[in-house]
């Protein structure tokens, strides 16, 4: 397993970040278990998980399944650098979301609390919440941090412009502001690089892409409709939508001799901003194949097919203006 620097920060992190959001809706907690000891045995050290996994409001079901695993001891929980979340609904009464500094010190401890640990590596804020003024914010996670329950904090889906002020009004503070930025970022998805990127790379932010397969659709999915597998409408849609880039790509990947999930995070690896892509496996199968991906080395040439097939952005302004 590869290693680097979270964004501007002096922790070390796994390049592949482990995704615990089917944990309990999709995964039992006994497979969970599997997959986190795999992980671990792997070298990934990077868990991601939200307050809101599990999709019971306010129970924090995926953040309990974790807490149950760090509770088995065997240096569980030294061993993982743990990133949750805190914005959703965690309950139907006044100030039970969002951005508050009364709802950001309920959902500390109360992740902490499902989790089993005394603190936060990376505490995320889902989204931007444009009511709450950053002096709020900031006062609020600055309380956290000199408490020891939160060490780092980061964003996630948040736009350039937010990113840029986030981290002024945390200069301003004397605070160490974003250290990373969680975003929807795959071959198909490449909006961030307009303005999202060049901010993380301005302020020294780890991007830590979400969805890294298009939701599956970059994992070989017209060769698994081939072989007989049923889609979801929903992929099924993306496929119609997009076949012609599809059969282009995987046609390159069969080219390559490499697995298209493979050779998708093989590219955002590729991307010096990137920190780790966020992998959500179901199997062992699908976490052990995954390493795979740090060995894969991408030619100017395949990048350039890569961009022909999967236009990407230039930086803004020059994107849209002269």
């Amino acid at each position: 397993m590869q290693y680097t620097r979270l964004g501007r920060t002096g922790l070390s992190v796994s390049r592949l970040c482990l995704g615990t959001m089917n944990f309990g809706p999709l995964t039992t907690e006994e497979d969970s278990y599997r997959i986190m000891d795999c992980a671990h045995e792997l070298g990934i050290n990077f868990f991601d998980t939200a307050d809101v996994y599990g999709w019971k409001k306010g129970e924090g079901v995926t953040e309990q399944i974790i807490g149950r695993w760090f509770s088995q001891g065997g240096r569980r929980r030294e061993k993982t650098v743990i990133a949750t979340k805190v914005y959703g609904d965690m309950g139907d009464w006044p100030n039970e979301a969002r951005l508050s500094a009364l709802h950001i010190r309920r959902a500390c401890e109360a992740s902490l609390k499902r989790l089993q640990t005394d603190y936060i590596d990376l505490y995320q804020m889902h989204h931007i919440w444009r009511e709450a003024p950053w002096e709020e914010i900031w006062q609020a996670m600055e309380l956290l941090v000199q408490q020891g329950k939160v060490l780092y904090v980061g964003s996630s889906n948040f736009a350039g412009w937010h990113i840029a002020r986030a981290n002024e009004a945390a200069k301003a503070r004397n605070f160490l502001g974003l250290v990373s930025e969680q975003s929807l970022y795959n071959l198909n998805a490449r909006m961030i690089e307009l303005e999202v990127i060049p901010a993380c790379e301005y302020y020294g932010l780890g991007i830590i892409p979400w969805s890294p397969l298009a939701g599956g659709l970059l994992g070989g999915v017209l060769k698994k409709i081939e072989s007989g597998r049923r889609a979801s409408e929903h992929i099924q849609r993306a496929v119609e939508q997009n076949r012609e880039k599809l059969e282009a790509w995987e046609g390159l990947c069969a080219e390559m001799g490499e697995e298209p999930a493979n050779v998708a995070l093989a590219w955002l690896l590729h991307n010096r901003v990137v920190t780790a892509p966020i992998i959500g496996p179901r199997t062992m199968e699908q976490l052990e194949g995954s390493l795979r991906a740090q060995e894969i080395s991408l030619s100017e040439e395949i990048l350039k097919r890569l961009d022909d097939i999967f236009p990407g952005h230039k930086t803004a302004p020059e994107d849209y203006a002269w």
